[in-house]
């Protein structure tokens, strides 16, 4: 385990993406910890994903793309079970 104790990392965008792969842990956690009680919750996510889009604006934009990792992130949880 690494020293929690350290000061924030000076950069934001390494914040940003520690903040990310935090979140992202916990949250599949969660999902996966209610989805072994309520298989249907990720017949209900799948089904959400076309309501899904990218925040950026301009030619970044890719609403699909987003899509596309939300699926493969409900599929890979489906493939747990």
């Amino acid at each position: 385990m690494t020293d929690t104790n350290r000061p924030p990392h000076l950069d934001p965008l390494v914040e940003a993406r520690r903040r990310e792969m935090a979140i992202e842990h916990l949250l599949f956690g969660t999902i996966r910890f209610l989805a072994q009680r309520h298989p249907e919750l990720l017949d209900d996510l799948e089904g959400s994903l076309d309501h899904l889009w990218d925040k950026v604006e301009g030619e970044a934009r890719d609403d699909a793309a987003v899509r596309k990792i939300a699926s493969r992130i409900v599929n890979s949880l489906r493939a747990e079970k």
